[in-house]
């Protein structure tokens, strides 16, 4: 590479001047910051946006009490919308391309808003999906979090007692997986009660594999669900049932955050935010509105948004501005007085004014893109210009049933103009083309993890599922196969290089390779260790995602690896029997650093 990645990621820290200052509130004090996420969580799965259904108390409770944004948009689908959250920014400007196969990581030189808190006094956690790039510098713990535990990839494959990530350690979940995330957000809270800290929480529920705790179902599983989705005879209802019993946990859990911030004391310190990261993840009920998860139409992208802060944000309030998760930095850092620079502008704006002033602003004209997979629409305050080139009233038509474009062609022209400017000078930004290496030995972390989500492998391999996230992979044949990542050696070092593999009895004796370069490791499987899949009792609908499995480590030894970039490769040089050895993951452990 010609620029090493360590180099850039240094210069980040001087070219990115972040000079967070703070700045006291009225109290004297810094606000906590807590950002709940939800994962495929449509706009219509709450009580208080007006599903009939589900029962979301706490939710709702939230949202009587501080400030509820009508027309607030994210993206249509997962890693985008993280990323735009995180850096203020059009996703596509921080190269983030896809949801897997490491597109959804976030350029090195993007600053994140929990640099900004962390540079600012805060202390800074993330417990949950991160989503946006698995092996440091993109890594949660590089980009500003002092804490991280979750996982990484796009989705998970079990929910109850899962295989995490500890800063970069793995480890076992405890319990069900949101109720997990939550108690880890509540002893972090309870660590840190003498500093301010931000926390974030990305769920991963209610995304599928639908798997429910058995209490949750209980109350859905014969429920009548009031509300058709838009396309009704595409409505899956066990599917919807999984998903609101889901919401239901979810709920349970934000009820305990409140009631612990209450007790401590807390709450009137604490700004809460509550939001979703795309449309729903099915056809269920979405307000009538067009378009579910992985649609740029209003149902797609459109997101409940809740801003509580007790005693500071006006109980009730109802804001009518379009507004967008590139506001949420800019909004938080001016509601916690501090002030930054940073070397690329943003694309969001601060909300602070109409959250809290006496009396409810006038929106601002302003336009907001949605934009995945080539497809672009444009939402300004009244109107949406759809992919298909259809504009839309959405005061008279909010659910996009009638095209307006020949009555209204000032409007029209000038849509387009807004969406043929963004290409001109937002999409032009994205490479054509992914070329950026999968990082060992960054200085930040120990553990290097490259997972199967992130190989790539000849025809004799072929993966668990057609979904990378979460998957593993199969020697399908007797021939010898190959597993490769493209990686960059940050910092040349002596790495342990332990395998997580399954294979029964017939494949004792087949031989591993693992080279990089000019250095290479060899070693015969010596145990065998067979998995059921996990998770299939939970599974409350079929899925299409990988089933999971328990994998054993194995330590194939030392490997030396030298600074630079190339790739690394895993054979079965000698492969006993096909279709019986699988492989999850890679762990590269640091254990010195060579000066070259």
């Amino acid at each position: 590479m010609k620029i090493n990645i360590l180099l850039l990621w240094i210069s980040s820290i001087f070219f990115i001047t972040i000079t967070a200052k703070s700045q006291q509130n009225s109290k004297n004090i810094k606000p906590n910051i807590i950002i709940i996420l939800t994962d495929d969580q449509g706009w219509g799965d709450l009580g208080f946006t007006g599903n009939k259904t589900v029962k979301t108390p706490n939710i709702d409770r939230l949202a009587k009490n501080g400030a509820y944004f009508n027309r607030f948009f994210v993206n249509p689908v997962c890693s985008p919308t993280r990323a735009e959250l995180l850096t203020g920014r059009y996703h596509v400007r921080s190269g983030v391309t896809g949801t897997s196969t490491g597109k959804e990581r976030m350029d090195l030189d993007e600053t994140t808003i929990a640099e900004i808190f962390k540079s600012a006094g805060y202390k800074t956690a993330a417990y949950g999906k991160w989503h946006n790039g698995a092996q440091a510098p993109y890594h949660p713990n590089s980009r500003g979090f002092d804490d991280f535990y979750g996982f990484c990839s796009g989705h998970w494959g079990n929910y109850f007692n899962p295989t995490l990530e500890h800063n970069g350690k793995i480890v076992e979940g405890k319990g069900f997986i949101t109720d997990d995330l939550f108690e880890h957000g509540i002893k972090f809270i309870d660590q840190n009660r003498e500093s301010p800290f931000f926390l974030y929480l990305p769920l991963n529920t209610p995304h599928s594999p639908m798997q429910v705790p058995t209490t949750n179902w209980n109350n859905y599983e014969n429920k009548t669900i009031l509300q058709q989705g838009t396309i009704a005879d595409k409505e899956q209802i066990n599917h919807t049932r999984a998903a609101l019993a889901l919401t239901e946990n979810i709920d349970t859990n934000v009820g305990r955050l409140i009631e612990h911030l209450e007790k401590r004391g807390m709450l009137e310190n604490t700004i809460i935010i509550y939001f979703s990261d795309n449309g729903p993840n099915g056809n269920r009920w979405n307000g009538e509105m067009k378009g579910i998860k992985g649609s740029t139409d209003e149902g797609g992208v459109r997101s409940p948004l809740i801003i509580n802060w007790k005693e500071n944000i006006p109980a009730g309030r109802s804001i009518n501005s379009i507004s967008s998760v590139m506001d949420l930095l800019p909004t938080l850092t001016d509601l916690a007085g501090i002030t930054y620079q940073t070397k690329k502008p943003l694309d969001g704006i601060s909300l602070k004014n109409q959250l809290v002033s006496k009396t409810e602003l006038m929106p601002e004209e302003r336009t907001i893109i949605n934009y995945w997979e080539k497809r672009i629409s444009v939402r300004s305050q009244r109107y949406r210009l759809s992919d298909d080139l259809k504009l839309y009233d959405m005061f008279n038509d909010p659910n996009q049933t009638t095209d307006i474009s020949k009555s209204s062609q000032a409007i029209f022209e000038s849509h387009l103009n807004e969406r043929k400017n963004w290409k001109k000078n937002v999409l032009n930004e994205l490479p054509e083309k992914d070329t950026r290496p999968f990082v060992i030995g960054h200085p930040n972390m120990q553990n290097t993890i490259l997972t199967a989500d992130d190989a790539k492998f000849d025809e004799n391999i072929q993966r668990s599922s057609k979904h990378p996230n979460d998957s593993y992979l199969q020697f399908t044949k007797s021939l010898a196969g190959q597993i490769y990542w493209n990686v960059h050696v940050d910092i040349a070092g002596d790495f342990d290089a332990i395998v997580y593999y399954n294979c029964s009895n017939k494949n004792i004796g087949t031989n591993l390779e693992m080279t990089f370069l000019q250095q290479s490791l060899n070693k015969k499987i010596k145990t065998a260790h067979t998995s059921d899949e996990v998770g299939r009792d939970y599974d409350r609908y079929p899925r299409d995602e990988s089933y999971v499995k328990n994998f054993k480590s194995m330590n194939m030894g030392t490997l030396r690896l030298m600074k630079g970039e190339g790739i690394l490769k895993l054979n079965a040089t000698q492969l006993n029997a096909n279709q019986d050895l699988e492989l999850k993951r890679i762990v590269l452990k640091r254990k010195s650093t060579i000066n070259d």
